[in-house]
């Protein structure tokens, strides 16, 4: 398998289905995720589209979709506008290929030319992987919430780190993705 950020291309809501099937392990049977009920593919494809007017929305494509990446809004306020949150999952056959850091490398690239500031990724701790692959691609660790998510009959941490994407002041609201042009 050559990996290559040319594989990355937004998703659609043709993808749901296998994005769906990537990340229904990670609910059912990990702490990465907190939801408790794996999302549909319907509801995956909701997901998909509404992330898409004002965030890239991402998956990583050879022959079949083995990975997806997507950003978000930091939080509701005002303020947080020029903040997002980032997420990657990697269907658990081809992790460890390089495909989180080609979608990340790509997710990132399209945040700054949005106008973001900063994005952050929360990880459920312990997560070697994602803490590897975060901190390999410039996000820096920056605190832990203690026993902040109960999952599985336990208490999980979650650790919190941040990628500047851009220096000094805004200069302009971000572009929202459905504006941007690819």
């Amino acid at each position: 398998m050559n990996i290559a950020v040319d594989n990355v291309r937004v998703a659609s809501a043709a993808d749901a289905t296998s994005i769906a099937a990537i990340y229904a392990p990670y609910v059912v049977g990990t702490a990465v995720s907190f939801e408790d009920e794996p999302p549909s593919a319907t509801e995956m494809a909701d997901r998909i589209s509404s992330t898409l007017q004002t965030h890239p929305y991402l998956v990583y494509d050879d022959g079949g979709v083995l990975g997806y990446a997507y950003a978000g809004p930091h939080a509701g306020r005002a303020a947080y506008r020029w903040s997002c949150d980032v997420s990657a999952y990697v269907a658990d056959r081809c992790r460890q290929r390089g495909i989180g850091k080609a979608l990340y490398t790509k997710l990132l690239e399209l945040l700054a030319r949005q106008g973001f500031h900063s994005a952050f990724a929360g990880i459920a701790l312990p997560n070697e992987g994602s803490v590897s692959l975060h901190e390999a691609i410039g996000f820096v660790h920056l605190g832990t919430y203690r026993e902040v998510g109960f999952k599985h009959g336990a208490w999980h941490d979650v650790g919190w780190w941040r990628r500047s994407l851009a220096e000094g002041l805004p200069t302009a609201e971000p572009i929202p993705f459905s504006s941007l042009r690819l």
